[in-house]
């Protein structure tokens, strides 16, 4: 009988595991070795309830707030916050080049809302602050409303990272507990 060859998932995830490090190998680095104590502490590589939540929060600050080594952000800042590491990382990745001008544009908007710095300029203000005074200074004039908008949607996007990881881990472990239990009861 021939054998059925591997699909491109299977073998991304084999290689995904024969190329993983791993934590001897990290222990062994000469880079890592004076803080693998830290680095490789159990509480920032577990999934658990409190160090999930902490981690997407994290990754959602990294993510929108810094715009280069995002990861090496939110891995340096999971040390204090006891945060899961690997969550941290891949919530980072909320902000691409699709959800970025959007985020910004709506950044935009909320600081504006906020500030009301667009109450002096008659008409549409993007439109003809863009037209008159070119791009440059129109957003030389209008950073502080970005700024105030992203820090606003970032604690916004940071709150709701957290109560959705939070709620999504309950319901999990809820499940779990409801199927253990039906296949006790049979």
């Amino acid at each position: 009988m021939a054998s059925v060859p591997p699909t491109i998932w299977q073998r991304a995830v084999a290689w995904g595991h024969r190329n993983m490090p791993t934590r001897e190998g990290l222990e062994r680095n000469r880079f890592i070795r004076p803080v693998s104590h830290r680095v490789l502490h159990p509480s920032l590589w577990r999934a658990n309830r409190r160090s999930v939540p902490r981690g997407v929060a994290l990754g959602m600050v990294t993510g929108i707030l810094f715009p280069v080594a995002q990861i090496f952000f939110s891995a340096l800042l999971a040390f204090p916050l006891r945060a899961n590491i690997p969550a941290a990382a891949l919530t980072t990745f909320v902000t691409n080049p699709f959800t970025t001008p959007p985020l910004w544009v709506a950044a935009y908007f909320v600081g504006d809302w906020m500030l009301h710095a667009d109450s002096k300029l008659p008409g549409s203000p993007v439109a003809d602050a863009a037209q008159r005074i070119g791009w440059l200074p129109w957003l030389m004039d209008k950073g502080a409303a970005t700024g105030l908008g992203l820090l606003v949607l970032t604690a916004l996007l940071a709150g709701l990272g957290y109560a959705a990881s939070a709620l999504g881990w309950r319901l999990w472990i809820a499940r779990k507990w409801a199927n253990r239990h039906n296949r006790n009861r049979n």
